[in-house]
C-alpha cells in the first residue's frame, strides 16, 4: 500500500473542494454509443508527443530527432551548461544541457489538475528533466513548475520530485500539477512542456525521450457514481507477486515491502508484457529474498524527496525503461473505459482508498492503494492482482463491481473518525507495447491515449 499519508492526499482533497458536480458512470464515448445520446462533456484531456512530426512541432535548443520505427529525441549539439547540487546528496556536478518545448496545448477540459508522463533510455551519465508553464483561465500564467527529475539509475542524480512550488493559485503535489482550492473557478487552460536532457560534458552521452506528455483533469467532487453495467467477461493472465513477502527488505525504500504497492503493481504488467530484469540487474539483491524483481522495482521507482515508489510518473518512467515499452499516468471515466481496455488484452494499474467494510473480501482498509486490474467476471465483478496479499497465491483477488467502481471514481469518502477525505477520481498507469496490434491501438485511442 502507498504510504498512509502524503502530499498527494492533501492534492485530492484540494481539487475536490474546487469543483462541485456530476459525473456519469461511463465514458462519453460509450454512453453516446450505447444510448444514442449526444455524450457529455469529457472529464480528462491527454495529450502526448511522440512521433517524428510532434518533436518537430516543438522548439529545439540543442536536441535532435533520432528517426526509425521508435522516434526519439536526443542531445545534438549541447546548448547549455548547468551546475546541478543533488538535494539529496549535496553533490554539485556540471553537466551539458539541451531543450526541446513542446507547442501550447490548449486542453479540451480546463484543469484542476495536470500529471506528466514519460518513456526515456537514460544510460549512467544522463538525466533528464520535465518542467510545465501553464496559462490560466483568466489570460495570466504560472511559474514553469519542476514535474520531476528522472533518471533510470541512481548512481549520478537521485531521482526526485520538487516540493515546495506554488504561485498562491496553484501548487505542484510531489508529482501533479494542482490547482488551489482558493483559486475558486480558475482553471489551467493550456499548458506546454519543457524537456531538459542532461549529460557529462566532454561525452556523446545522450538521453532519448520517446514519449513526452500530460494528462489534464477536472474531476467533479463526488462521494458516488452511477451504477455501470457489466459489458466485458474476460481475465488475463497476469503474473501475480505480492508486496508483503518483502516486509522488511531493503526498508531505505520507503520502509520496505509494507508501502510497494505501486512498483509491484508495475511489475505484475511489465512481466505480463513478456519484460523483466536481468540477471545482472538483479546482481545487487539478496539471492535469499524471492521475486527479487519486485526489489528492484522499488529501487528504481523511489522518489527521494517523496521517500516513497508511489511516484506515479516515475512508475511509468520505469515501465518504459524496457524494451519497446510505452507507459502512461491518465484518468478513466469509468470501468467501461476498463471493460474496453481488459477486451484488447491491456490490464491497468489502478489508485483507490477506502475503509475495509467498503471492499468485501480485501481484509484491509488504505488511505491509498495500487492494484493491478486483470479482468471482469461474466457477472461483471473486478478481477484484481492486490499485492497486499499474504502470498503469491492469495493476489488474484474478485472484487464486487459496485463497490469497486465507487472506492475508485470518487474524489471524496469519509474515513474511519467521520472525516472527509480526498478519493483518487480514476486514476491509473496504462502499460503496453511500444508498437500494439490495431486492437490495441482501437482500445488506447478510445480512452483517450495515442
Amino acid at each position: 500500500m502507498t504510504r498512509p499519508t502524503s502530499r498527494r492526499t492533501v492534492l485530492t482533497a484540494a481539487i475536490a473542494a474546487a469543483v462541485g458536480a456530476t459525473a456519469a458512470s461511463t465514458s462519453p464515448a460509450a454512453a453516446a454509443v450505447t444510448t444514442g445520446v449526444a455524450a457529455p462533456p469529457r472529464l480528462v484531456d491527454n495529450r502526448f508527443w511522440s512521433s517524428a512530426k510532434d518533436w518537430r512541432s516543438g522548439t529545439a535548443a540543442g536536441t535532435t530527432t533520432v528517426a526509425g520505427r521508435r522516434p526519439g529525441l536526443v542531445i545534438g549539439t549541447p546548448s547549455g551548461r548547468t551546475d546541478y547540487t543533488d538535494p539529496h546528496t549535496g553533490t554539485t556536478s556540471t553537466w551539458e544541457s539541451a531543450t526541446w518545448t513542446s507547442p501550447v496545448h490548449r486542453s479540451t477540459v480546463p484543469a484542476t489538475e495536470v500529471i506528466a508522463s514519460w518513456n526515456a533510455h537514460t544510460p549512467p551519465g544522463t538525466w533528464l528533466a520535465v518542467e510545465l508553464h501553464g496559462t490560466y483561465s483568466d489570460g495570466t500564467t504560472t511559474p514553469w513548475y519542476v514535474m520531476g527529475r528522472w533518471a533510470a539509475g541512481d548512481a549520478d542524480i537521485k531521482r526526485t520530485s520538487v516540493d515546495d512550488q506554488s504561485d498562491g493559485r496553484s501548487s505542484i503535489w510531489t508529482d501533479t500539477f494542482s490547482m488551489n482550492s482558493s483559486a475558486g473557478a480558475l482553471r489551467l487552460a493550456s499548458y506546454r512542456l519543457r524537456l531538459t536532457l542532461h549529460r557529462k560534458p566532454g561525452t556523446d552521452l545522450t538521453p532519448t525521450v520517446w514519449r513526452l506528455g500530460a494528462m489534464a483533469s477536472d474531476i467533479p467532487d463526488r462521494f458516488t457514481v452511477p451504477a455501470s453495467q457489466p459489458r466485458v467477461a474476460r481475465e488475463l493472465a497476469v503474473p501475480r507477486y505480492s508486496q508483503n513477502t518483502h516486509i522488511g527488505q531493503y526498508p531505505e525504500y520507503d520502509n520496505g515491502g509494507e508501502a510497494w504497492c505501486s512498483p509491484t503493481s508495475s511489475q505484475m504488467i511489465i512481466e505480463y508484457w513478456g519484460r523483466r530484469p536481468t540477471a545482472e540487474d538483479l546482481a545487487w539483491v539478496d539471492p535469499a529474498f524471492e521475486d527479487p524483481q519486485v526489489c528492484h522495482a522499488a529501487r528504481f521507482t523511489f522518489d527521494y524527496q517523496y521517500s516513497g515508489c508511489g511516484n506515479w510518473p516515475f512508475n511509468a518512467a520505469y515501465a518504459a525503461t524496457y524494451e519497446d515499452m510505452s507507459a502512461v499516468v491518465t484518468r478513466l471515466h469509468s470501468l467501461a473505459d476498463l471493460e474496453t481496455l481488459i477486451r484488447a488484452g491491456i490490464p491497468a494499474i489502478t489508485s483507490q482508498s477506502f475503509l475495509k467494510e467498503e471492499l468485501t473480501g480485501a481484509g484491509y482498509g488504505t488511505a491509498g492503494h495500487l492494484m493491478t486490474v486483470i479482468g471482469f467476471t461474466p457477472d461483471g465483478d473486478v478481477i484484481a492482482n492486490d499485492p497486499a496479499s499474504p502470498d503469491n497465491e492469495a493476489v488474484r483477488r474478485v472484487y464486487k463491481r459496485r463497490e469497486w467502481e465507487n472506492i475508485w471514481l470518487r474524489t471524496k469518502r469519509y474515513n474511519a473518525s467521520g472525516k472527509v477525505v480526498s478519493g483518487t477520481g480514476g486514476v491509473c498507469y496504462l502499460y503496453w507495447p511500444a508498437h500494439p496490434t490495431p486492437a490495441q491501438r482501437r482500445a488506447l485511442a478510445a480512452v483517450g491515449v495515442h
